[in-house]
């Protein structure tokens, strides 16, 4: 596979507001699209991780658009990162395809849980993180592909439970966990103070956090919340 060199060069400004969000600009250089691949209507996944290096880069999830990262999140922890449709989301961090959602089954009479985020992909990091984005119109890396961080994963959209609000990235942060476990995946951890620190270029790890919270969790056995 060619390896591909990124270089982003990010600003932010914060605007106040009553809606919590922190408004970010991500202007940079980044390679070509990769070639349309066909979709398939399955939920695959990868437990494998791929190996870390001497040191942990992470970049911002969204690149090339300006993006409003909400700083909190209903029910259970997670940021809304609002961007116009087909912007990129990103690997946040170096590391394997986990589960991939190639097919938007949310119904809004039902509103199961299980597929409100629509189309998605969730990476674990070669630093034992699993990173997770939704609502996507578009993926475009399979399970088990090793990523680079900045690599694209998909395009911002409004699948699933988002078909009603703005476009947007539903973010989240949590430890890995076998297949189908989508109330963990969603989010365990609050992931605005490392949005925060990744867009202004500081390397801040989830690591200790992510560990403490599942410490907490303790058994997981089903869905506590929103389910």
């Amino acid at each position: 596979m060619k390896r591909s060199v990124w270089v982003i060069f990010l600003s932010a400004a914060l605007v106040v507001s009553g809606g919590g969000l922190l408004v970010f600009t991500a202007v940079g250089g980044f390679d070509q699209p990769e070639p349309d691949r066909p979709q398939r209507p399955t939920v695959a996944s990868s437990n494998r991780t791929a190996t870390a290096g001497s040191a942990t880069k992470y970049v911002f999830p969204v690149a090339g658009c300006r993006a409003d990262a909400s700083q909190s999140h209903h029910d259970y922890p997670a940021s809304d990162i609002f961007a116009a449709k087909g912007c990129k989301f990103v690997s946040p961090v170096d590391g394997r395809v986990d589960e991939v959602t190639l097919v938007d089954t949310w119904d809004q009479k039902t509103n199961v849980g299980r597929d409100r985020g629509g189309l998605s992909v969730s990476v674990v990091g070669v630093d034992g993180v699993r990173y997770y984005g939704s609502h996507l119109s578009a993926v475009e890396v399979e399970p088990g592909r090793v990523v680079r961080a900045g690599q694209t994963l998909g395009l911002t959209g409004k699948t699933g439970s988002a078909q009603g609000t703005p476009p947007h990235l539903h973010f989240g942060i949590s430890w890995p966990t076998v297949a189908g476990h989508w109330w963990i995946r969603r989010g365990a951890v609050p992931p605005q103070a490392f949005l925060n620190a990744w867009h202004d270029g500081r390397q801040l790890s989830p690591v200790a956090t992510v560990a403490k919270a599942k410490r907490s969790y303790g058994v997981d056995r089903a869905c506590r919340s929103y389910c």
